[in-house]
């Protein structure tokens, strides 16, 4: 295994800071991975913590009423269904953490697939060939470094905000 420099040692300092400011839990293990394995971490990191932020907040239940509303107010647009069908569930009597908790499940499915999908388009027709895509990393200027973020979804299920991977609330006492 290579010896780290001083000066890598002290990149991984000023980075650990960065990741730290940015609230990764381990700030150290993803700074020596990006400054001594040449992967882009902290544009990882920060790619999983904004897609992470597009999943519904396992403690926020407004989002709810702010569907029905938007709905009833917007009948014919696109994805105006979701009101309705949230109200029926309300009428049912379906507890509204109930509900939400479905949808950061599904959300983070998605979340999980897209991120599996930048590596692998899967079965495509022949005629396509190897046809796939991928994320880059763009530095502070908007250039290409030519590092590319892949394998995102091993890191998707360690980024939930909660810090239980996606785990119901009850086995956190278990």
């Amino acid at each position: 295994m290579k010896e780290i420099s001083e000066e890598e040692k002290t990149q991984i300092a000023e980075l650990s800071k960065i990741f730290h400011k940015l609230g990764a839990d381990d700030p150290e293990s993803w700074a020596k991975s990006e400054i001594t394995e040449n992967i882009a971490q902290l544009t990882r990191f920060v790619f999983l913590r904004a897609a992470w932020r597009l999943v519904v907040s396992e403690d926020n239940k407004t989002w709810i009423d702010q569907e029905i509303d938007y709905s009833s107010k917007h009948p014919n647009d696109a994805c105006s269904g979701i009101g309705p069908a949230l109200q029926r569930l309300l009428d049912l009597g379906a507890d509204r953490q109930d509900i939400t908790d479905i949808v950061r499940v599904k959300q983070y499915e998605m979340l999980f697939n897209m991120c599996y999908l930048l590596d692998d388009p899967g079965e495509l027709e022949p005629e396509l060939g190897k046809m796939g895509w991928s994320l880059h990393e763009k530095d502070k200027n908007g250039k290409v470094t030519g590092r590319l973020v892949n394998m995102l979804h091993e890191s998707a299920l360690e980024m939930d905000p909660t810090g239980r991977e996606m785990r119901p609330r009850s086995s956190e006492s278990k």
